[in-house]
């Protein structure tokens, strides 16, 4: 048995803090500064979290090993297994040909490719989110970017960037359930909060990506549009999470934006198109194979789809969308939930520095509520929607494992990483000093969800880790707990273009492994820029300026 300690390094928070933090230091210098493979950066500071779990904070050796096995075998299952499915189902459409039916729909919308990054990465993403997440909009949105001419970096640094305001509400709300399960507070309060916070970041994020893919000019032309696209989406997840469905919130809003960029596009007066550009440098070259993969249907002549292709290029999302939504429903969720093992992980016994068991050992196998499970569903009912043959759908399942071998090894490692130091009590440790601010911690909330997720790649991990600590810095502080706890959600949103597990999907699916180091350059300022904002969002709220925001 393992009791975690708080200050093992001289007695001191601060002190301790600073050795509990070099894992995640290690990490992201790897990444930024040494561009070091993502894989091979994870299972560096993966080491160092052991070093420092058994050596800083005594834990013995064979629990902080335990630990990492559980977090790696978690980020297998589910998150992994989410993504290679939902990845599947995009590699079935790419081998039938409906992929490109679906992008050359998407282009006829608009030949201007900032407004097809809006309409693509933002809304689009957005409804990959709400039904999947956990990767799956990074992995599916920049190949489609990358088909219609973006450079893969590009395609890659898009993709993340855009997937941000529609996180908390993703996989159906999955973070913002857990976040009530671990604080006590109703889901639906908390939703309404964070639908009260995300939907002001909506608002710039598509004015954002325009300015990624076209500078001063993208913005100067296309922030109408833009500016539209977010607003609406913004209000769409406000009115949904605070007055209808929380888990609908990112379903309606995407829809809702989708079609605000398409009507604006159809009144929009016609502007010169942005030419498709020319991938340059060594960080823009995807690797050959799959330039070739990419490049393959740029050399077809120009065809015109019948109608009747056109919905079948559609069917796999409007079975995606039909799967999970059936299985939100009472009687069929609850069919799904009976088959739920919950179990220990044999061999880890940890409790809190109080005494009290920790609930990290416990292992749920949601086998057929997890979102990945129900996509290998839509798969399956996609090969006969689009008439694959076992064969063809075995080989794009196989394509599919080889395309992702790095980011398997990356995110098993990245979790196995995030379970060490919240075993250890790493992360409670940097948690706790961070909540001595006093009333100045409604401007450092942001900051732990922010870290959370950059660590584990997951909003609902993040709030799984901070949303007790959240609730109890906010008592400590005469702050209120709703707002707190839901600020875990929102500022974890902006950590997950700068998860290692996320720039792995990203690197992965635009064929540039090894190049995570220059995507998370492209990315950083960005999500630092938006936490700033989310920090002076917070500590306005906590105050008599904004606090008639929180419910």
């Amino acid at each position: 048995m393992y009791q975690q300690v708080l200050d093992p390094v001289a007695d001191s928070l601060g002190w301790s803090s600073l050795v509990a933090a070099l894992p995640l230091a290690v990490l992201f210098v790897l990444l930024g500064g040494v561009r070091m493979r993502a894989w091979l950066a994870s299972l560096i500071a993966l080491a160092v979290s052991l070093a420092v779990a058994i050596w800083a904070y005594g834990m013995p050796a064979g629990q902080a090993l335990l630990a990492g096995t559980e977090g790696a075998a978690f980020g297998f299952f589910p998150i992994l297994w989410i993504v290679i499915n939902a990845l599947w189902v995009y590699n079935i459409t790419v081998t039938t040909g409906h992929f490109d039916v679906l992008r050359r729909t998407f282009a006829q919308v608009s030949d201007d490719q900032r407004l097809q990054a809006v309409l693509i990465a933002f809304s689009f993403g957005a409804l990959l989110e709400a039904l999947a997440g956990f990767g799956t909009p990074v992995a599916v949105t920049s190949v489609m970017l990358i088909a219609l001419g973006f450079p893969p970096l590009k395609a890659a640094v898009l993709a993340l960037t855009a997937n941000t305001a529609p996180v908390a509400f993703g996989a159906m709300a999955t973070p913002i359930l857990t976040l009530g399960k671990v604080t006590g507070e109703s889901s639906d309060t908390l939703g309404a909060m964070v639908g009260r916070q995300t939907p002001i970041l909506a608002v710039f994020v598509p004015l954002v990506l325009v300015a990624i893919v076209d500078g001063r000019r993208g913005f100067r032309e296309t922030w109408p549009v833009a500016l539209l696209c977010g607003a609406s989406f913004g209000a769409a997840q406000y009115a949904t999470a605070n007055f209808v469905s929380v888990p609908l919130a990112d379903v309606v809003a995407s829809l809702v934006s989708a079609a605000a960029v398409v009507l604006a596009v159809r009144l929009r007066p016609a502007a010169p198109a942005v030419p498709a550009p020319v991938a340059g440098g060594a960080a823009d070259e995807p690797t050959p194979e799959f330039a070739a993969r990419v490049e393959g249907d740029r050399r077809v002549a120009p065809v015109q789809d019948s109608r009747a292709e056109i919905v079948r290029a559609y069917a796999p999302y409007a079975i995606i969308i039909a799967v999970f939504v059936v299985c939100q429903f009472g009687p069929v969720k609850d069919a799904l939930d009976r088959t739920t093992a919950t179990f220990s992980w044999p061999g880890l016994d940890l409790t809190d520095p109080a005494g009290e068991p920790l609930a990290l050992p416990t292992f749920t196998l949601n086998s057929l509520t997890t979102p990945g499970t129900q996509m290998l569903a839509a798969g399956l009912l996609t090969m006969a929607a689009l008439r694959v043959g076992l064969g063809r759908a075995a080989g794009a399942y196989r394509t599919t494992l080889v395309q992702l071998r790095w980011a398997i090894i990356t995110v098993m490692a990245v979790l196995g990483l995030a379970f060490v130091m919240n075993a250890s009590g790493q992360t409670v440790t940097l948690g706790t000093w961070m909540a001595g601010a006093g009333g100045a911690f409604a401007l450092l909330s942001p900051i732990l969800g922010w870290l959370g997720t950059a660590v584990t790649g997951s909003d609902t991990s993040s709030n799984s880790l901070f949303g007790a600590l959240q609730v109890t810095a906010a008592g400590k502080a005469d702050l209120s707990p709703v707002l707190m706890a839901a600020t875990n959600s929102s500022g974890g949103v902006l950590g997950k273009m700068v998860s290692p597990q996320n720039l792995a999907i990203a690197a992965a699916a635009v064929g540039l492994d090894g190049r995570e180091g220059d995507i998370f350059r492209r990315v950083v300022l960005w999500s630092l820029l938006f936490l700033a904002g989310m920090c002076l969002l917070s500590g306005l709220q906590s105050t008599g300026v904004l606090g008639w925001m929180v419910p």
